[in-house]
């Protein structure tokens, strides 16, 4: 290689150009990659591997074996911004190996294009034209013979072989496009050398670093046309090829580029750094594959990183579709596993437990039944050819659905493509037809001019000088029929051709708008995540170590300004690892220059934010439309109706003479001496200055290789979910031992996920509990608790479908619980050695059966026994859960059984259990419920029957028997009549137990939580045993009344998923009713000697018989309306309260009444009465808070701020009350 053809590689279009057919010396070979299929294929049912490498595959007919095909050339040798990698190369020319034909079959050439992506994440682009040439090596036909008498003595008597193996199920077949019944039937015809001409598949590539496909295309159907035509082309092949590879460089951004092909010349174009990156394949035909509605759904599934696997029998059709989708996903780029087109021997990677993009080739009339794809509940099939796409089960759709359709639609309804897609107008029929009038009007039998008369003719057209010659003629009668004709033929050609220059157009029109339409949405979605974005670290190393570390982005604070509709998607999406790269980029931008597709979207941003465009509040779901759609296709009609640069034209070369002979039909033997290096004479090769070679070098890796870094690659490798080994599959060395090795790493990624991902949810959630008991700030919500909980599904399933060969429906996990209840049920009849179902059911090297990573694996799901989650509870609000509750006496002071008769209720967010009855001298029941929810009350009582009725009860412990969440109910009150304050009911609030591990519920019921801090086993009331002298002073009252308010309006504020309980706000430990409780009690005379305490609902009692009587006499004063009307109301609340069937004790009685006047907006009005009411100076000490105005009027102002929030009470709370 020469140092020219090195430096000038990053400013060349093309790379290399690539041949490749067959080896006439070595002649046929089977193809060794379809061996290796087969091997893994005799692996993964179970086979002897010594069985599959046995003998000739004579089931098939030679026409349509795999044989093995190779790079006969390529030029230049290397390159060092892109080193030749020859094996790779030759599997994706022709990923279907040699393919050979007869006179009778269908020979039309074929285009495809691929890509490969490097370890480092950069890409190379191949585009391939496929032909068929005639074999002139006799050897050749005689083994070609010889393998179809010995396939026709083994299948003698068949017309065709019935059976398929499955490497015809997964491999592709020959036919490509419309095949005709007669097509099919010569599938299987004979072979005999005598009478029939054998023709063999040779490929043209070229590999360029930029994706500019239609150019490319142009390019090699020319050369194609050249060798086909009867007439040479005007110069040899070499000086074509020699001008593309070394003398046509790169077009500058925001520029266009004219070169010239064989006959015609060709216009790419580029685009600036401030417009949306290059995007060459057609969305057009994405569209009309797929439709507006199906392509939408694949695009969230491949936003969610999901597996998405496309399928088709048009090689480039999987190349569309899939770059087509990616282009759309702009700001953001597809971190994972990206494969178009997935060769048969790499079908083992369908079994990765990564998210993937991959293309699989069908063959002809297979069912997509007979694909066995290793896990399904998380993947996305699409089968292009069909027009059908089978999705996940359960995913979130995207944003504004609808609206986004429908303006999709509106664009390409312009362009006159029906929104559903139009599969049914055959495409390869439409090509076939264009491509035959094409070779007709260009065909010189016809009439047509050559090369050099037209070019006369055409600077004649149109000359005054000629059209005055023609009038004058046509006066004296003389006729230039010649000239006529000519000119009549030549104007059709030229037609023809701005006809393709206009479709062309068009095509760039449409994709530039509608990507448009894609990246205005996602403008408008995160015009504001810079604000969410944590920039913590001081330089871009100490970033770059502690980066699985730390906090890149503040995705509770992103998610609550974002409107309702937005959560299910958006909640996922944050979670990925194209959002977490996009936010990286952000961070790394602060040190080094921004990432080509990061620019763009912030100016973008910033463009709206000067004109105004995000006018709405932050959490409306309005939809904006583009408004840039001209203006984006205005740059390029003018980038490709005024050409800026023109390549050096074709020429000839210094040539040794004899060589490069035109014969029709064949390709020539190139000279490679003249192909190995380019000219050193060039004004854009010699830009050799430092400098220049720089900016090349970074423009060249930033905007198309992706990472330019070493530090970066160290750092990020560790970062990113997988790392970058998992990230491509890798196409030269193919070996059992490599396919081994890569599986391993498989084993060590999912490991790793594992561990981080449950230590993420134990972080956050012991954050989020350690909110609940008052430090700092929420950092997890409900939502990402479902989020962080699916991903974790999402870790398991893909752990259960690794190396899985057994498939019982979509679940990997639920097929192996199945065939865990089919075992378990086997071993209790018979004796069955535990390890033969794990055998039977997955391969050696499944992560289930690595011995030491699966102890990693539970030893990491079992840290998440210390936290709780609810996912269950909130999911599946419908299904039956039983439940367990024990009643914890204090035996102390009481008797552990009571002689009456108790009960128990239970009630939580969703419902509640109704009264049961438990047994005499018991202390537990379960019970069979409809899903509860998250508990929050229990109500406890008894009949006061027997002797020993009165019953002390320190609380009662429910637990879900599913999810293992324990509740406990503090208590510490009494039962019974005569005792405390009568009570025979007592509604207890619940609190959640944290997990203990290795304890069981008994346990737990004795050892109140460690974590509580300070400790308290119950919530005290004022008139409690364990209260009396625990009484708080006035302050400690008014600040327990303003936290429980402030609590009870933050709780409102809240997105309506995230408010949790009420109730507890309200009846619970710090809640409304504890603080008013301490407060009616303050200065209160309670005890009295030698008679029964006093409780506050007796003043409230004596308060409503005096406003009763007061209102019966008449007062000698005028009372106001509205002090009479407010007194009536107190009463007829108060009297409700005491007539209600319940046996709820004094102290629960207070209780309704407070929670009835919050949720009416009536304790503003009551406390007044109250203060007002002579009986307070005989029931209160003069110093009570009750009878001070400076600490009643405050008291009135902050009740009075939950007066805008709409207050629900539990059923428990208001049971039997009727006012």
């Amino acid at each position: 290689m020469s140092a020219t053809g090195s430096g000038m590689a990053p400013c060349r279009f093309a790379h290399y150009f690539v041949i490749c057919g067959i080896d006439t010396e070595t002649g046929l070979e089977p193809d060794e990659l379809a061996a290796l299929y087969q091997w893994l294929e005799a692996d993964r049912h179970g086979r002897s591997q010594d069985a599959a490498n046995a003998g000739e595959n004579f089931e098939q007919s030679p026409l349509r074996r795999t044989f093995k095909s190779k790079v006969l050339a390529h030029f230049p040798e290397t390159v060092e911004w892109n080193p030749f990698d020859q094996d790779a190369v030759n599997m994706l020319c022709m990923p279907k190996g040699l393919s050979f034909r007869t006179q009778v079959d269908n020979r039309e050439p074929q285009f495809h294009s691929y890509l490969i992506t490097r370890e480092d994440g950069s890409r190379t682009y191949g585009f391939v034209l496929t032909f068929y040439e005639e074999v002139t090596s006799k050897q050749i036909c005689t083994a070609m013979q010889t393998l179809y008498q010995m396939h026709h003595a083994e299948h003698s008597g068949s017309v065709c072989a019935s059976s398929s193996c499955s490497m015809d199920s997964l491999a592709s077949s020959m036919d490509e496009g419309d095949a005709t019944s007669l097509n099919k039937l010569h599938c299987c015809s004979s072979y005999d050398m005598s009478r029939d001409t054998l023709y063999v598949s040779k490929a043209l590539c070229l590999i360029t670093p930029l994706p500019f496909m239609q150019a490319c295309r142009k390019f090699l159907t020319q050369l194609h046309r050249a060798v086909s035509s009867q007439q040479p082309p005007p110069l040899p092949l070499e000086s074509y090829i020699h001008n593309i590879l070394y003398e046509v460089p790169l077009p500058p951004p925001g520029r266009s580029l004219k070169f010239h092909g064989v006959y015609e010349p060709i216009v790419c174009q580029r685009p600036s750094p401030s417009e949306l990156p290059l995007a060459d394949y057609s969305l057009k035909q994405v569209f009309e594959l797929l439709g507006v509605e199906n392509l939408v759904q694949v695009f969230t599934c491949i936003l969610l990183e999901m597996q998405i696997l496309l399928y088709s029998q048009d090689y480039q059709r999987l190349m569309t579709v899939a770059e087509g989708i990616t282009t759309l996903l702009f700001p953001f780029q597809w971190q994972h596993v990206y494969v178009p087109i997935l060769p048969a021997s790499l079908l083992h990677f369908l079994d990765a437990p990564v998210p993937y993009l991959m293309g699989l080739q069908s063959k002809e009339g297979t069912d997509r039944s007979k694909l066995e794809l290793p896990q399904e509940a998380n993947l996305c099939f699409v089968d292009i050819d069909n027009h059908f796409i089978e999705l996940p089960e359960d995913f979130p759709q995207f944003p504004n659905k609808l609206e986004f359709i429908q303006e999709i639609s509106a664009v390409l309804l312009q362009f006159g493509i029906p929104p559903e897609g139009s599969l049914h107008c055959s495409k390869s029929a439409t090509q076939l037809k264009s491509l035959a009038l094409h070779d007709l009007v260009n065909d010189k039998k016809n009439g047509n001019l050559p090369g050099d008369a037209l070019a006369v003719f055409e600077l004649l057209q149109g000359n005054a000088t000629v059209e005055r010659l023609q009038a004058l003629a046509k006066r004296t009668g003389v006729t230039v029929g010649r000239v006529q004709t000519l000119g009549g033929s030549t104007v059709k050609e030229k037609d023809g051709r701005l006809q393709c220059e206009e479709e062309e157009l068009r095509d760039a029109t449409l994709n530039v708008q509608v990507r448009e339409v894609f990246a205005n949405r996602f403008s408008h979605m995160f015009a504001d995540y810079e604000a969410f974005v944590i920039q913590s670290a001081m330089d871009l190393e100490s970033w770059l170590t502690n980066r699985e570390q730390m906090h890149n982005f503040d995705k509770a604070s992103f998610l609550s300004d974002q409107p309702e509709p937005y959560l299910p998607f958006l909640s996922h999406f944050i979670e990925t690892q194209m959002f977490a790269t996009f936010i990286d980029n952000k961070i790394m931008s602060q040190w080094e220059d921004k990432e080509p597709l990061l620019r763009v979207f912030d100016s973008r941003i910033e463009k709206m934010r000067l004109y105004n465009v995000r006018i709405p509040n932050l959490r409306s779901s309005n939809y904006q439309k583009s408004t840039i759609l001209k203006e984006s296709a205005q740059s390029i009609e003018q980038r490709l109706m005024k050409i800026d640069h023109t390549a050096i034209h074709p020429h000839l070369l210094d040539m040794k003479i004899g060589q490069g002979k035109y014969e029709q039909g064949f390709f020539p033997k190139l000279q490679a001496d003249v192909l190995a290096a380019g000219p050193t004479n060039n004004k854009w090769a010699s830009r050799t200055g430092t400098a220049q070679r720089r900016k090349d070098r970074l423009r060249q890796h930033s905007e198309h290789l992706g990472l330019d870094n070493d530090l970066r690659e160290k750092y990020m490798q560790e970062a990113r979910s997988l790392g970058k080994n998992l990230r491509q599959p890798k196409l030269s060395d193919l070996s059992p031992a490599v396919i081994a090795q890569t599986n391993w790493k498989f084993v060590e990624g999912l490991l790793k996920e594992c561990r981080m991902k449950t230590k993420r949810m134990l972080v956050e959630k012991m954050g989020h509990e350690a909110v609940e008991l008052g430090h700092g700030e929420a950092n997890i919500t409900g939502l990402e608790e479902n989020t962080l909980i699916a991903s974790l599904c999402d870790l398991m399933e893909r752990i259960w479908s690794h190396g899985l060969q057994v498939k019982q429906g979509k679940s990997a996990l639920w097929s192996h619980l199945l065939q865990y209840q089919e075992r378990e049920e086997k071993l209790e009849q018979t004796a069955v050695s535990p390890g033969t179902s794990r055998t039977k059911l997955y391969k050696r090297y499944a992560f289930l059966r690595c011995e030491e990573e699966k102890e990693q694996f539970l030893y990491h799901l079992l840290t998440l026994n210390t936290v709780d989650y609810f996912c269950f509870t909130s999911v599946f609000t419908t299904i039956m859960i039983p439940y367990r509750a024990v009643i914890i006496p204090i035996k102390k002071l009481s008797n552990a059984i009571t002689t009456s008769n108790p009960w128990v209720g239970v009630s939580g967010e969703l419902g509640d259990s109704g009264v049961m009855q438990i047994p005499k001298n018991v202390l537990e029941i379960t019970f069979d419920c409809q899903n509860l929810g998250k508990l929050t009350t229990a109500q406890i009582g008894h009949d006061n029957s027997g002797l020993l009725a009165k019953w002390l009860v320190d609380c009662v412990m429910v637990r879900n028997e599913i999810t293992g969440h324990t509740y406990k109910f503090p208590c510490g009150r009494w039962l019974g009549k005569g005792v405390d304050d009568g009570s025979l009911e007592r509604i207890l609030i619940g609190e959640l137990l944290m997990p203990c591990a290795d304890e069981d519920l008994s346990k737990q019921c004795r050892t109140p939580p460690l974590q509580r801090s300070p400790t308290q086993t119950r919530r005290l009331s004022i008139t409690s045993l364990a209260g009396r002298n625990n009484k708080p002073n006035a302050g400690q009252i008014q600040e327990a009344i303003g936290e429980a308010v402030n609590n009870i309006v933050k709780h409102f504020h809240k997105p309506e998923k995230e408010r949790g309980s009420l109730t507890i706000l309200l009846c619970g430990e710090n809640g409304l009713v504890s603080a008013l409780e301490q407060f009616f009690h303050h200065g209160f005379k309670s005890s009295r000697i030698f008679q029964k305490n006093v409780f506050v609902w007796d003043f409230i009692e004596k308060a409503v018989a005096y406003f009763e009587m007061t209102d019966q006499i008449g007062d000698t004063e005028e009372e106001t309306e509205s002090f009479r009307s407010m007194y009536k109301v107190f009463c007829h609340y108060v009297n409700a309260i005491n007539v209600t069937p319940r046996n709820i004790g004094k102290d629960g009685k207070f209780q309704l009444l407070v929670c009835l006047g919050a949720r009416d907006h009536l304790l503003p009005q009551w406390i007044p009465l109250l203060v007002e009411c002579p009986l307070i100076t005989r029931m209160y000490e003069e110093c009570a808070l009750l009878r001070d105005h400076l600490t009643v009027n405050p008291l009135i102002r902050v009740l009075q701020t939950i007066h805008e929030f709409n207050i629900t009470l539990e059923s428990s709370l208001v049971k039997g009350i009727t006012l």
